[in-house]
């Protein structure tokens, strides 16, 4: 089944570039940039890969990031990346990059974009994977610095689709950046926004009104809401699932306890992603594979669900 699912035509909606940084490269990047590591080897660092929730991760995925310093090293993780997108299939991807996380280290928007960008094209140009790049706002951060990193993007303004919100979900919700993504979408940028993971289902409702976007990036807790549900339904607003990474920060606690295929066969246009690969265990085969061994997804609910990745491509 693996190979099968593996075969599949497929897009990735919902991955974080910074997350796909693998162990490896990680200890790659710190010795060709001279940095100090608070851990031995690529083996003690994976086994650090033990979370309780949300914040436990994202303290060692900025840790991570921090090896992260030239143009070359962006290159490099993108593209390490997308050859893995090449192995799985994956024909389009829109990934997520984080500038907050690398300009509060003092490195420039411009030198982010560019090593991202080109390696986006390339592999467009190498690999046949189409993209577009998504913008994500930090919410742990304030609206005011939104704005100022908003602000270094317009500059690249064509090098993006679209602005996302991700981070921290719970005590941050999505009405605090209202005023910023008015202002994306008045720039004619799309917007996403990550809501309902470990935040209630009314962060999914303010990100649909207030942040009027057009993809849910995660959103398995609409279905504590019938009335949410069957808007989703009715308006076929995408959500972007992914399992691994939900089982992983303890949303679920077992994989057999995942509501998307119930999803699925009410009719919501739920797609499967991988998140953070580098830190949850796989990539999007793995996802649907997961999605197989501990729910009995059929080839028909795989099938429609990798259809469900294609149509809700932004671009």
């Amino acid at each position: 089944m693996y190979d099968w699912l593996n075969a599949l035509p497929k897009a990735e909606l919902h991955l974080h570039l910074e997350g796909s940084l693998e162990p490896e490269l990680l200890f790659a990047l710190a010795e060709r940039n001279k940095i100090a590591l608070p851990w031995n080897d690529v083996e003690a660092l994976r086994s650090a890969y033990a979370f309780n929730n949300l914040q436990e991760f994202l303290d060692l995925y900025y840790a991570g990031a921090d090896v992260l310093r030239t143009e070359q090293d962006f290159y490099d993780l993108t593209w390490a990346y997308l050859l893995k997108c090449k192995a799985q299939n994956v024909i389009h991807t829109e990934p997520f990059f984080d500038p907050q996380t690398h300009t509060d280290r003092g490195i420039p928007f411009e030198v982010v974009l560019r090593g991202i960008k080109q390696a986006l094209v390339d592999g467009e140009k190498q690999l046949g994977i189409s993209h577009g790049l998504i913008l994500s706002f930090l919410r742990h951060l304030s609206e005011e610095e939104a704005f100022k990193t908003f602000e270094q993007a317009m500059p690249f303004r064509d090098a993006f689709i679209a602005v996302g919100l991700d981070s921290s979900e719970m005590g941050h919700p999505p009405r605090k950046f209202q005023r910023v993504f008015d202002k994306a979408r008045s720039e004619g940028l799309l917007t996403v926004a990550h809501a309902g993971e470990e935040g209630p289902p009314e962060y999914i409702w303010e990100a649909l009104d207030l942040l009027k976007i057009k993809r849910i990036d995660h959103g398995v807790r609409a279905i504590e809401d019938e009335r949410l549900m069957q808007r989703i339904i009715d308006e076929q607003i995408p959500l972007t699932v992914c399992p691994l990474s939900n089982t992983k920060l303890c949303v679920f606690d077992d994989m057999r306890q995942h509501n998307i295929l119930q999803m699925l066969e009410r009719g919501v246009k739920v797609t499967v992603n991988s998140d953070d690969p580098a830190y949850f265990g796989g990539y999007v085969t793995e996802n649907f594979a997961a999605l197989h061994e501990s729910l009995g997804m059929t080839k028909e609910q795989a099938t429609r669900l990798a259809q469900n990745s294609l149509d809700a491509r932004l671009v």
